[in-house]
């Protein structure tokens, strides 16, 4: 019997952050960066708030790539404001921050969960439809994935006048986190019919829209697409799992401090060209293949047609296909036998169609060095 998980209520389109008017709850904790206090962006949740008479406290010390230390921050914040509603406004470090703090909070104060809504600023986690939180442990060069239904928001809110302004370089990495979940989940061992569709149809607006909006960042049509893609993408890999591209780049981005969605487009045509050595797992990406435009009569040319497809997506938004910093690829080759044992153990792992010894990921890892 297959299980399929939809978690949040989603409300999207130009104007969805007015779903905020429609809460109930005296006080909430809003949890984002620096840059979005700072800039005013906060503004655009708080006021709301107050429309609604709901107190806040603003927590804004969320960084890239969150930490221990700051999760414990914001843990507090919540032990002191006792809040019955959490939003996260941000990319997936505020939410991910957001999620693990709201966790631990529930547990450590014996109290309800906090109603939690998502506020997605990028479009590329899928953080806001998920069962995950990924937290780093910069001493310990680690970055732990916690998943549990939990932490799945009640609500999320795609507003895509949110991601506007979002530099051409963080569109690109995260669109390319996009398209790495929508197609490890295509061929994760626990894929089915309703995440495949969702997979597939996110894969198809990536390709589709990714090197445009990437020029065209004002173009709030087409970002509203690749914020539903991200969307879609996150429910797929929520239901179906990830793998072997994440695991890895959980393992390099925590070693090298690139962004995730640039470690995952570096892995993923490797990783692809890895699992399809399985014939099965072959005419499963030569299917996702076929319906982003890659047709062939065998399913080996069709998904390398796949694999060129995505180099040449990556050309054009201007993401290389090695490490391309000299000290972070020097600093990679290094860490390679403690990335490979980070990579066995991390939770996305086991859904990977594919076993791959420690000496395939080390071959892996060189490969974009």
């Amino acid at each position: 019997m297959d299980t399929f998980v939809l978690g949040a209520q989603i409300a999207s389109g130009a104007g969805a952050l007015d779903k905020l008017l429609e809460l109930s709850c005296d006080r909430a904790a809003v949890v984002c960066d620096p840059f979005m206090a700072k800039s005013g962006a906060s503004h655009q949740v708080t006021d709301r708030l107050d429309k609604i008479g709901c107190a806040w406290e603003l927590f804004d010390r969320v960084v890239p790539d969150p930490t221990v230390d700051v999760v414990s921050a914001c843990v507090s914040l919540f032990m002191e404001v006792r809040p019955t509603c959490v939003v996260a406004l941000g990319g997936g470090s505020a939410i991910d921050t957001a999620k693990a703090a709201s966790y631990i909070y529930t547990r450590t104060a014996k109290v309800d969960r906090p109603l939690f809504v998502a506020v997605p600023t990028t479009s590329g986690t899928g953080s806001e439809v998920t069962s995950f939180s990924v937290i780093s442990d910069p001493e310990a060069g680690v970055k732990y994935p916690i998943v549990s239904d939990e932490l799945l928001p009640d609500h999320a809110i795609l507003d895509p006048e949110l991601t506007r302004t979002v530099p051409p370089v963080v569109t690109a990495d995260t669109g390319l986190d996009v398209l790495t979940h929508a197609l490890e989940a295509y061929v994760a061992t626990d894929a089915t019919d309703m995440s495949d569709a969702l997979a597939e149809k996110a894969a198809a607006v990536v390709f589709e829209c990714l090197e445009h909006v990437v020029e065209h960042g004002d173009d709030i049509v087409a970002r509203e697409r690749m914020h539903n893609a991200s969307c879609m993408a996150g429910v797929a890999f929520n239901n179906a799992g990830l793998g072997l591209c994440h695991a890895m780049a959980h393992a390099l981005g925590a070693q090298v401090h690139l962004p995730h969605g640039r470690c995952n487009a570096l892995l993923l045509p490797h990783i692809i060209r890895f699992n399809a050595k399985d014939p099965a797992v072959c005419a499963r990406y030569a299917r996702v293949a076929a319906r982003v435009g890659c047709c062939c009569h065998t399913d080996v040319v069709a998904v390398e047609g796949l694999v060129r497809k995505i180099e040449q997506l990556m050309r054009a938004v201007h993401v290389a296909p090695v490490i391309e910093d000299e000290e972070r690829r020097a600093l990679a080759r290094e860490k390679i036998d403690v990335m490979v044992a980070n990579a066995q153990k991390d939770r996305c792992m086991p859904t990977n169609p594919v076993t791959a010894t420690p000496e395939q990921i080390a071959e892996l890892y060189r490969s974009i060095c």
